[in-house]
């Protein structure tokens, strides 16, 4: 993984067809997609349970590009190296998941991995000062984690400014997880986001048999971050 900030198009596999992963990310992969965006969910951290390292291991084999993979859950700690071995390039976890981040964020590089931290909508990016120098990319949360396919929260945007200002030029990606199209693209794009997270956005009206359309949206939401 080479950093720049270039815009980054992260289809969301939660919008994927869960019975046929590793041809879905082939395809989308495929259609243009620059990551490949994993949702790990506990069912205790957030309201929705999805899948765990075993999983995250089998789809690897498919991913040619970057697997950012997005811990929901809590605790964090016990589980870094399980997904270090599974083959996550980036691993994010929340701020909000437990008492020590900074441990957490030190863990998950120690692993060989790039280390992500992500911000819940009620969470101000100022608690991100400290730990910025342990960060290779901070995930702002523009819908409050747990399901695909909310609304964008519109007031995170001043927080996504502020963020970005914060980080002057470190080599630290922000990526906007939570309501991503192209009619909130192109706003994140403006305060200084470059890594756009985005499921259902990616995946309607496309199917392994038919990815043409995964291809026609991506396009759409890169054409409007611009």
């Amino acid at each position: 993984m080479t950093f720049d900030r270039s815009v980054k198009i992260a289809p969301s596999i939660l919008a994927a067809d869960f019975a046929d992963f590793g041809r879905e990310i082939e395809a989308v992969e495929a259609q243009g997609a620059d990551w490949i965006h994993v949702d790990v969910m506990d069912g205790h951290f957030v309201p929705n349970l999805t899948f765990g390292p075993p999983l995250v291991k089998a789809i690897r084999k498919h991913i040619k590009t970057v697997m950012d993979v997005h811990l929901m859950i809590s605790p964090v700690d016990p589980y870094i190296d399980a997904f270090a071995d599974a083959g996550a390039d980036v691993l994010t976890a929340h701020v909000e998941a437990g008492p020590h981040i900074h441990r957490t964020l030190q863990a998950i590089r120690g692993a060989g991995m790039k280390a992500g931290l992500a911000l819940n909508p009620g969470t101000s990016v100022e608690v991100a000062a400290p730990l910025l120098d342990l960060c290779d990319l901070v995930c702002v949360m523009t819908v409050n984690p747990g399901f695909g396919g909310q609304s964008f929260i519109m007031s995170q945007l001043t927080q996504i400014k502020q963020l970005r200002e914060m980080i002057g030029d470190r080599p630290i990606h922000i990526e906007i997880d939570g309501g991503v199209d192209p009619v909130t693209a192109p706003l994140v794009r403006a305060v200084g986001a470059d890594v756009l997270v985005a499921g259902s956005a990616v995946f309607k009206g496309g199917s392994v048999a038919d990815p043409a359309p995964y291809g026609e949206n991506i396009c759409a939401i890169r054409a409007a971050a611009g």
